[in-house]
C-alpha cells in the first residue's frame, strides 16, 4: 500500500512541474510575440527616393530602368496591372511573375504607389 502512495505522489509532483513548465513557456511566448509585434511596424518603414517611379502609372520602359528588371519582367508587371488593376501596396508587386523577394528588396526604395 505504501508503494502506491509513493508512486501517486511522484506522479502528481511530476504533473504539477510539467504543468508549471508549460504555463511558463506559454507566458514567455506571449510576451515575445507582443515585443515582436511592437517592433514590426518600424521595420516595415522604407525610405522612398524622391525620383521613385509610381508602379501604377509607369510604362515598361520606365520599369526597365530599375536594377535587375529586364524587358520581359517589365512587360509582366504592366500586363499584371492591366489584368488585375492597380497595385494598392508596393509589396503587391511580389505577385507578379519573375519578381522574387530578393529582386523586390533591391527596387523597394525606388518604387511607390499613389
Amino acid at each position: 500500500m505504501r508503494k502506491h502512495k509513493l508512486y501517486y505522489f511522484n506522479s502528481c509532483n511530476f504533473l504539477i512541474k510539467l504543468l508549471l513548465l508549460v504555463i511558463g513557456c506559454f507566458l514567455l511566448g506571449c510576451s515575445e510575440q507582443k515585443e515582436a509585434q511592437q517592433v514590426l511596424p518600424t521595420q516595415n518603414q522604407v525610405q522612398v527616393a524622391e525620383n521613385s517611379i509610381n508602379i501604377n502609372t509607369a510604362s515598361a520602359a520606365e520599369f526597365e530602368k530599375l536594377p535587375n528588371i529586364g524587358a520581359k519582367t517589365a512587360q509582366n508587371i504592366v500586363e499584371y496591372r492591366e489584368k488585375y488593376g492597380k497595385f494598392r501596396k508596393p509589396e503587391h508587386l511580389l505577385l507578379v511573375r519573375r519578381i522574387s523577394d530578393k529582386r523586390f528588396r533591391e527596387i523597394r526604395s525606388l518604387i511607390k504607389v499613389e
